[in-house]
């Protein structure tokens, strides 16, 4: 059986102590729940707690979490999850 392969990680940890982290991964091959052929998470926390969160788990499909609220995501492109978490983070961080 194939397996997914790493497409995209990135990790840093911000001078405040918030760490941003992106893991994206290509699956062999797309289904009903993953039509883009993707599986990641994107997370953005502070002192151990998720502050912003994009994924994909199984049964709940594309969505974010903003803080404790859950909502569905449009996932678009790979480029456009990337830049659309970040202005989250922005916006959290009052950089925006």
């Amino acid at each position: 059986m194939a397996r997914a392969t790493l497409f995209y990680r990135d990790k840093g940890v911000l001078p405040d102590g918030g760490i941003v982290e992106i893991t994206i991964w290509r699956l062999p091959k797309s289904d009903s729940e993953r039509p883009h052929g993707l599986k990641y998470s994107l997370y953005y926390g502070k002192g151990g707690k998720r502050l912003i969160g994009y994924d994909n788990e199984r049964g709940k499909g594309d969505h974010r979490h903003i803080m404790d609220r859950e909502e569905a995501y449009a996932f678009v492109s790979e480029e456009k999850l990337i830049a659309d978490f970040m202005t989250d983070v922005r916006k959290m961080r009052n950089e925006a």
